[in-house]
Order: structure tokens, then sequence, then C-alpha cells
């Protein structure tokens, strides 16, 4: 096994990465078992592991605020679409032997912990995977602001970005222009300035402030998450360094 680069790690899942291609469901059960177990690869190199969960394959609350509810509101039950699919990790993780805790910026005490910044790094340091879910527990927040303020409150070395068949940051949406231009390296300046679709502006900004690497990566790629984990270039990173 490849030796790990960095100690500890934050993961971002995108709700996306629950429901693979199928269309007849919004949580696939196979999908999330092979997430697990690059998790578990990750895991096992010795790296502390926080991830953080979106929830865009259940719920949305930009359109559902386009549709005629409530911002707010629907914000807040974006916040427990994320924690329904934080279950179904956890759920799965354990079965395959990875001890995980889920802790939730809202309080749901009969399914998660409260997010508690020292109880999180504590779980860490036993060697559990922790799940973190509800985003930051307000609205107009996303869950890539999430992981951005996540990351740095835990001390996490690098953000890791997971992206669904798309293998790094690109000039355009590779799925739709065949040449679309891939980033092997960006600074955080020149991703804001060119308003590439990485994140949003506030998460962006948050990891500039803090110096905190950003790697975007395909998650589905053979062995991605452990590729990234031990110092392999692969999908792009972000940053403060010119080239």
């Amino acid at each position: 096994m490849a030796q790990a680069k960095f100690k500890r790690v934050l993961l971002k899942l995108s709700g996306e990465a629950f429901k693979g291609n199928r269309t007849d469901t919004n949580i696939d059960a196979s999908v999330v078992f092979d997430v697990a177990q690059r998790i578990k690869q990750a895991h096992a190199m010795g790296v502390e592991v926080a991830v953080v969960v979106g929830a865009g394959n259940i719920w949305r609350g930009a359109t559902a605020e386009k549709a005629g509810f409530d911002r707010v509101t629907a914000d807040y039950v974006g916040m427990l679409a994320t924690a329904i699919n934080a279950l179904a990790l956890q759920d799965t993780l354990e079965k395959i032997g990875v001890e995980t805790r889920v802790l939730s910026a809202i309080v749901i005490q009969q399914i998660a912990e409260p997010f508690i910044r020292r109880r999180a790094i504590r779980h860490m340091e036993k060697g559990r995977v922790i799940i973190l879910a509800s985003g930051t527990g307000n609205p107009y927040m996303t869950t890539d602001t999430a992981a951005a303020l996540r990351s740095v409150e835990l001390g996490a070395e690098v953000l890791l970005m997971t992206k669904n068949r798309v293998d790094g940051v690109y000039d355009s949406d590779p799925q739709k222009n065949k040449n679309a231009q891939k980033f092997e390296h960006l600074t955080y300046i020149q991703a804001l300035n060119m308003r590439l679709r990485v994140m949003d502006t506030t998460a962006l900004s948050l990891c500039m402030d803090n110096k905190l690497p950003i790697i975007v990566f395909d998650l589905q790629e053979d062995s991605s998450i452990e590729r990234v984990i031990s110092g392999q270039k692969i999908g792009t990173l972000i940053d403060c360094e010119e080239d």
C-alpha cells in the first residue's frame, strides 16, 4: 500500500455520488458501497478522514426556491437531506469494518451527535471516520462552504473535492464541450477570476484566506482517493502557489 502524504484530510462528496446513474431511486446501495470501499482504502493508509456530504440527489434549496418554496425553509430541508445520505454512508462503512460517527450541525440527537469541534477531532484521533451532516447549520450556505469551513476548523491538510466522471477543473463543461481544456493547476485568484465552477465563491475565498489546498478529482477513477492521498498528481490542484 502506498504511503500517505497527508495525515488528516476532508473529503467532500456531492449528493450525486450517492445516486450514480440510477433514475428510479435517490440512493443506489451499490454506489454507496463503492464509495465506502474507497474511503476505507484511505483510512487503511493511516489517514484521519472527515467527510462532508451534499444532498443534490434528494433536494436542492436553490431549485426549490425557484419552484416557490421559501429559501430558508428549502435550505433547512436540504440540511435534513444531507443527514439521510450521511446515515446511509455510515451504515455502509460500518458493515465493511470502518468505525464511523455522524456529527450534525443541527440537533438531531436520535440519529447523530452534535458537531463539536473538539469531539470531532477526538473521534479522528481514535481512528474513526467522521461524517459531517447538515452543512454549516445555516441557510444560504452550501455544503461546499461547509466543507471549506470544517476543513479549516478541524485542521485538515487538504480539501478533496470529488466529482462524478469529471477528472478535474475545465474551462467549460467537458461533458458538453469536447474541446474543453483541463487545468492541472490553478491559484485561488485564477479560479475566482475565471468564475470556474469549482465551488461557490464563499467556499473558495475561505480556502484562499486560510491557504487550504484543494484537489479536484474524479471519484470514479480506479484508486483515485488512494492515489491523491499518496501524493500522485491527478485532477486539478488549487492553491496559492504560482506556476
